[in-house]
């Protein structure tokens, strides 16, 4: 029988030292397709990762199979970090959702506002920040929030985004997990621009294996990240071939994730949109630096 993990926090785990790596599933958009994201999350909960986040969906459009998957991923031995989005919900619903993760006994939350929807009316939450204090207000939860280390793309200037920033980890945030990024060095500078503002708490890494071609075009749309030349070169090499571009993919983003951890970013949280193969491959290349 596989031992359960006792529960911690996060913000616990995530000020040891050692190298670890995380990985992220979303929910199925109908109860068809809830098997089939199970069996996903079976497989790769049995790599062990560190922890394993789930999505909340768009405009909170799958939120009511987080709790589910979260609470599936706790009884395989895995510490589960759900995600929280508030910018189409209420104080109302939120208070709901909380009050049904405390009782799932879930205990770590990523809280974002999530994207705007093209008829947005602002309601009674328009920023994280907002929701982050709501969260502390309404019990013991670890909270996470995210960070842009390109910055946020409805900010200008990135030191207005530092400061909004800083906000959240006022607000009660106790750890950050950014938004994939292609080039270490971007994420390096970022780093040092917010410890150099006040900001302490622990940073996850976040890394986007591009395992086709077709990704590229949905990434630059959703966060507007920077393609480092090195990268390019890969996609454009490989992209009419789906063996050697899956290949070439995981090897890129293993190389982001050995100079992290070389370069003392100990916690690296991988989007492994659903995909074992993606989650196995690159923590099978990394098992003698992870200890595996």
């Amino acid at each position: 029988m596989k031992n359960v993990r006792i529960k911690m926090k996060l913000k616990d785990q995530l000020r040891t030292d050692r190298p670890m790596l995380s990985f992220e599933v979303f929910p199925p958009k109908t109860d068809a397709r809830l098997e089939s994201v199970g069996q996903a999350v079976r497989e790769i909960a049995a790599l062990s990762p560190a922890y394993m986040s789930v999505t909340y969906g768009a405009g909170g459009g799958t939120s009511q199979y987080t709790t589910t998957i979260a609470k599936k991923i706790a009884g395989l031995g895995v510490t589960p970090l759900a995600h929280l989005t508030c910018v189409s919900s209420d104080r109302r619903v939120v208070r709901a959702r909380l009050a049904e993760l405390k009782a799932a006994g879930i205990e770590n939350i990523l809280a974002l506002r999530g994207d705007l929807p093209a008829d947005y009316v602002p309601g009674e939450y328009r920023y994280a920040t907002q929701l982050i204090a709501d969260i502390r207000a309404a019990g013991d939860f670890c909270i996470g929030a995210a960070c842009y280390p390109e910055g946020h793309p409805e900010n200008a200037r990135q030191k207005d985004d530092i400061r909004h920033l800083k906000e959240k980890v006022d607000a009660g945030c106790d750890f950050l997990t950014t938004q994939m990024f292609f080039d270490n060095a971007l994420f390096y500078n970022f780093m040092y621009k917010i410890r150099e503002a006040g900001i302490h708490v622990p940073v996850v890494a976040g890394i986007m294996p591009v395992t086709n071609a077709a990704q590229i075009a949905r990434m630059v749309d959703l966060s507007g990240a920077f393609m480092p030349q090195p990268f390019l070169a890969m996609v454009d090499h490989f992209r009419d071939d789906p063996a050697s571009i899956y290949e070439a993919g995981i090897a890129y983003a293993t190389q982001q994730i050995v100079d992290l951890f070389a370069n003392g970013i100990n916690h690296v949280h991988v989007y492994s949109m659903n995909k074992p193969d993606v989650a196995r491959d690159i923590q099978n290349n990394l098992k003698a630096i992870l200890g595996k």
